[in-house]
């Protein structure tokens, strides 16, 4: 009976030192949680010093170049070739002929059409006389007259035929590939060649509306091709009179020289141009930048402390957005880790710039 009893207390401290224990488990664990859950700084984050500077707002389109002057080469006559005077990619210059097309049939018309004038004109002569004399009416006589007239008018309406046979380069340039042959059949419609004289090139882009009060005639410009290691420069000397309604783009057109040939029309070009220079402006890295709802913004390090910013941007480089509303000269903004931030987060910043 006492060993009975005696297990049955061994049994109930042991129970209760168990239960004790578990207590004591949970509420070491509850402290270890409750201390794990403490906000620490977040650390190894960079930053940049916000700095005024001298800020030269270029922006960046892309153009097309064309020939100074380019023309398809077309025969205004139809016919048989009869020769080509020019060879494939050589420099013609103005006035040159290209190729002749056959006129016999026109040459034939024209020494019937003098044939007739010159008879008419004899008998404008004779009708002359016999007016004077009283022989004949003013009228028989204004006949005549309007004959010899009207002949003379065909015969230099077949010589301007005859003319056109012998097609002739319109400008100085370099002739493109032939697409005809010697006694093949022409038509107005037949593109002969390209004639295209690129000694210097025009450089046409658009820019948004917003930057139309910013650029002006004469202004300089820099442009670079696909294959080509240094920029080009251009001068704008015109620019259209009215924004495209439905790009809201305004188009302007720069020339450049292309004596060295470089420049290919038909080519990309991507234009830098140069608009208003700001002074004190602020610029920071773009990687800084959080899209948001309706605007953009940052975080700075206020007192150890993240701080969310609402800013307006303007333009922009490759590395780094201009910032017109939201920073001062002097505000770390914070480069790296950023969307993982909240406001108020305390954090440990490395400047890198």
């Amino acid at each position: 009976m006492k060993l009975k009893t005696l297990l049955l207390t061994l049994l109930a401290l042991s129970f209760v030192g168990l239960i004790a224990y578990r207590i004591k488990s949970n509420s070491d664990a509850k402290g270890d949680k409750k201390t794990n859950t403490t906000a620490k700084p977040v650390s190894n984050l960079n930053g940049y010093l916000v700095k005024t500077e001298d800020f030269s707002n270029v922006i960046s389109v892309s153009g097309s170049i064309d020939a100074k002057e380019q023309v398809e080469i077309r025969s205004e006559v139809s016919g048989i070739v009869e020769n080509i005077y020019f060879k494939e990619g050589t420099t013609v210059s103005k006035g040159q002929s290209l190729f002749k097309v056959n006129d016999s049939e026109l040459r034939a018309q024209l020494a019937q059409a003098i044939t007739r004038k010159n008879l008419a004109g004899e008998n404008e002569r004779r009708a002359q006389l016999l007016l004077e004399k009283e022989a004949i009416s003013q009228e028989e006589y204004d006949i005549a007259s309007a004959e010899y007239r009207s002949l003379q008018s065909q015969t230099q309406l077949i010589q301007a035929q005859i003319a056109k046979t012998n097609s002739k380069a319109p400008f100085s340039g370099k002739i493109g590939l032939r697409n005809i042959s010697p006694g093949a059949y022409l038509t107005p419609t037949t593109v002969v060649t390209n004639l295209v004289n690129a000694s210097e090139v025009k450089i046409t882009f658009s820019i948004p509306e917003k930057y139309a009060s910013e650029i002006a005639l004469n202004s300089l410009i820099e442009f670079t091709v696909s294959g080509a290691t240094t920029p080009f420069k251009a001068t704008i000397y015109a620019i259209e009179p009215a924004v495209d309604v439905a790009t809201r783009t305004l188009l302007v057109r720069a020339i450049a020289d292309n004596k060295e040939s470089k420049l290919f029309p038909g080519t990309y070009a991507n234009v830098k141009l140069p608009l208003n220079e700001i002074k004190d402006a602020i610029l920071i890295p773009t990687e800084a930048i959080i899209p948001v709802q309706n605007g953009k913004k940052v975080f700075i390090n206020e007192k150890g402390k993240a701080k969310e910013i609402r800013i307006e941007t303007g333009a922009r480089t490759e590395t780094s957005v201009l910032v017109t509303k939201g920073l001062k000269a002097g505000d770390t903004v914070i480069t790296s880790g950023i969307m993982g931030l909240k406001p108020g987060t305390s954090v440990n910043i490395k400047v890198t710039n």
